[in-house]
């Protein structure tokens, strides 16, 4: 599906790009390309004065609050370096950004996100992120259930399997929403928003 229409009040959420993420292999794009296209989007959103959502990831020293529950494929060890939380500089230091930490996959569940778009009057949410099976489709998932107009920018987002990143690409987000690339976005930007 190609994209039509950016509503007047549209945001860019931008899900885990931070210090203990972005250096990680991914495909098929490199954190470094993601984060790149993520500023680009953040920069033209931030110009039209529509808000800018910084997601990270994080969990308490201890894992506490670490989602609970037995999986087949177990989770790496909780020992994280210090800062690995810690929202990319090329994105971060922007007054008026928005920063929502999770502790789950969903950057909805559990976090206030949805309270802080309605009360902007935020209709559809522009994606971008890593891991693009895990952070980024869950929250599409969510925004879709809590419906809001997604849209994701595909080339601004990226995983550690390759495999993963195209299943959610060409089978979930078709039933989610729009896809497009960044360009894209940015051209449908400046035509809807000036």
């Amino acid at each position: 599906m190609s994209l039509s229409t950016l509503d007047p009040r549209s945001a860019l959420v931008v899900i885990d790009l931070q210090q203990g993420i972005v250096g990680m292999p991914t495909q098929p794009y490199t954190g470094a390309e993601v984060v790149a296209r993520s500023v680009e989007l953040a920069d033209a959103f931030r110009a039209r004065n529509l808000p800018v959502v910084l997601v990270r990831v994080s969990f308490a020293a201890d894992g506490a609050d670490a989602v609970p529950g037995r999986t087949e494929r177990q989770a790496r060890g909780l020992a994280f370096p210090e800062g690995w939380d810690v929202v990319v500089d090329e994105l971060s230091g922007h007054a008026g950004d928005i920063l929502v930490t999770k502790h789950n996959w969903s950057a909805f569940h559990g976090t206030g996100l949805d309270d802080q778009l309605r009360r902007r009057g935020v209709t559809q949410i522009v994606l971008t992120g890593i891991a693009t099976s895990i952070g980024v489709e869950s929250t599409a998932r969510d925004a879709y259930a809590h419906g809001y107009h997604v849209t994701l920018a595909t080339d601004a987002m990226a995983d550690a399997d390759p495999d993963a990143h195209r299943g959610s690409v060409e089978r979930v987000f078709p039933r989610l929403g729009e896809s497009g690339s960044t360009a894209d976005v940015l051209e449908l930007l400046t035509k809807t928003h000036g």
